[in-house]
């Protein structure tokens, strides 16, 4: 639980995500924590740590990306600067630790950076760079791919359940139209449900049944916040409070646990509404973790909006449609917004953190109060929760 001193998000930089191939890694870096500093309205010299969060996997030969922040400012040299690795939810792990810091007054401010660069790759390359994610001692599993992983999933639903592909289209349909109102999104074009649902030659299937549109692009890309002490937050003119951040890992291989329970992801966000004092209808929005279409179905259900098999209703019935009840993933989500893996949980908690000080543009949920952050690594493996809340003056 959290003590009485509180730590809040205070400043958010992002850059565009997509194929960025003007821009290094060290660049990406300097850019997102440049614009969060600037938002902060803070003097980098009193920033009193800094933390990256980065997958790599060989997508670059930057090893020692740490070390690339002091680029950002003079201030920062001297100061100390860690990697945070946790595959998919390596931003997470970042921000994590920054609130850890602050929590045992180790810090006071920090910044958190997350940013990846998966492009100069070949599709093969980062297939195989992303798969060491996986479980490497079972001969059943270590060849597996990501996409081949969640079509196991897509597969098991369909078996226990009922075809969840019409549904995962619509999902898809939904992410890239709210990512027409987000500049900073990779896949800025409508897609009608239809279409999803169909493979074509321009949806091709990847991994059965998983088509092109089920599947978040490789991205590069980076994003950034200022998080800090409620001791030192007035100083500042726009703040976020952390209600909850919650982590909650689970095993690595996939026998053994059922794939369809999402057990890790219900755990992290039943934990963060507990600890905030919250229920699931007092949130306004929430970004989660749609890295294939099955997923953000399956999450629906691990967050309590539907039962187990019954996600597509809150699609037929609008909830988590722009203007529902709980809108989800008004940022386009991983899937059009794009993934660059160690940057993923840092821009979710930086557009929410807009969205909370009224400053999302075209993606504004009016009146938000109340948000959910979900961002997961692996297979439901490491899963990290957060509820922030708007302070208002």
């Amino acid at each position: 639980m959290f003590d009485d001193t509180g730590v809040l998000i205070v400043g958010s930089g992002h850059t565009p995500f997509g194929r960025l191939d003007a821009l290094n890694l060290e660049q990406l870096i300097v850019m997102a924590a440049n614009e969060a500093i600037e938002d902060a309205g803070v003097d980098p010299a009193e920033i009193d740590a800094v933390y990256l969060g980065h997958f790599n996997a060989g997508l670059v030969p930057d090893a020692f990306a740490s070390s690339l922040i002091h680029q950002t400012h003079p201030a920062l040299r001297f100061k100390p600067a860690v990697r945070c690795e946790n595959a998919c939810a390596s931003g997470s792990a970042a921000i994590h630790a920054g609130l850890r810091a602050i929590q045992s007054r180790a810090a006071r401010t920090v910044l958190v950076i997350g940013v990846e660069k998966m492009t100069s790759r070949t599709t093969p390359e980062v297939t195989e760079a992303l798969a060491c994610a996986g479980y490497k001692n079972d001969p059943r599993e270590s060849g597996l791919s990501f996409p081949q992983q969640f079509a196991r999933v897509a597969q098991a639903y369909a078996e226990r359940y009922q075809d969840p592909l019409p549904v995962m289209a619509a999902i898809a349909a939904k992410n890239h139209g709210n990512a027409m109102r987000n500049p900073l999104a990779q896949l800025r074009r409508e897609l009608d449900t239809a279409f999803c649902n169909a493979v074509s030659e321009r949806n091709p299937m990847i991994a059965a049944p998983l088509r092109m549109t089920d599947c978040s692009p490789i991205s590069d890309g980076a994003a950034a916040i200022v998080m800090t002490c409620e001791r030192r937050a007035p100083r500042h003119a726009r703040q976020v409070r952390f209600r909850a951040a919650t982590h909650v890992s689970d095993m690595l291989p996939l026998e053994g646990r059922d794939l369809l329970a999402f057990e890790g992801p219900h755990r992290a966000m039943q934990r963060a509404y507990a600890e905030a004092g919250i229920q699931l209808q007092d949130l306004d929005f929430a970004e989660v973790h749609d890295c294939f279409t099955i997923s953000e179905l399956l999450l629906y259900e691990a967050m309590g909006l539907a039962a187990p098999g019954e996600g597509h209703r809150v699609l037929d019935d609008g909830t988590v449609q722009r203007d529902g009840d709980l809108p989800v993933n008004l940022s386009g989500g991983l899937k059009a917004k794009g993934h660059p893996v160690g940057a993923t949980g840092v821009s979710m908690h930086a557009l929410a953190y807009r969205q909370l000080t009224g400053r999302a543009g075209d993606m504004q949920c009016p009146g938000a109060e109340l948000g959910l952050v979900f961002n997961m690594g692996g297979m439901a493996v490491a899963n990290y929760a957060s509820v922030l809340e708007a302070v208002r003056a």
